[in-house]
């Protein structure tokens, strides 16, 4: 879901593109994971690693069939030099990211079964703002 930032960023860049015909390219990047983190960063599969690693219980919200795409750092620099490397005319907006979605649930199993942690689920109510897929999307 593109936050309102996001799409705020997205316009005023469109609008300097057409007034200024300056090149652009917008990306929309997907939830990206890789090596050393930064602590804290929030981001659910740095989250649920760190709380597996300490032994402390990940929490799902909603009962965890809620969608993800999740996409690989070094994959996401090959996608920016792709379209930076594009003809001028490829401004996009262009998604980055993997075309196969994964449960909540499935990264948290994931997870606790790689690190072979004693970590336990903790459901909680799901967040009224929490993405939604397009198809369950209502306008």
């Amino acid at each position: 879901m593109l936050r309102r930032g996001g799409r705020a960023a997205e316009t005023l860049f469109f609008d300097y593109n057409r007034q200024n015909g300056v090149p652009i390219r917008v990306a929309r990047i997907f939830n990206t994971y890789g090596p050393r983190p930064a602590a804290g960063d929030r981001r659910v599969v740095s989250n649920f690693t760190v709380k597996a690693l300490k032994g402390e219980d990940i929490t799902i919200f909603g009962d965890g069939s809620q969608t993800r795409s999740f996409f690989y750092v070094a994959d996401l620099i090959d996608g920016f030099m792709a379209m930076m490397s594009s003809e001028a005319s490829l401004v996009g907006p262009i998604n980055l990211g993997n075309p196969n979605e994964f449960t909540i649930l499935e990264l948290a199993d994931l997870v606790l079964n790689k690190i072979n942690s004693k970590s336990q689920l903790v459901f909680k109510a799901l967040p009224q703002d929490d993405p939604q897929p397009m198809s369950a999307r209502h306008f």
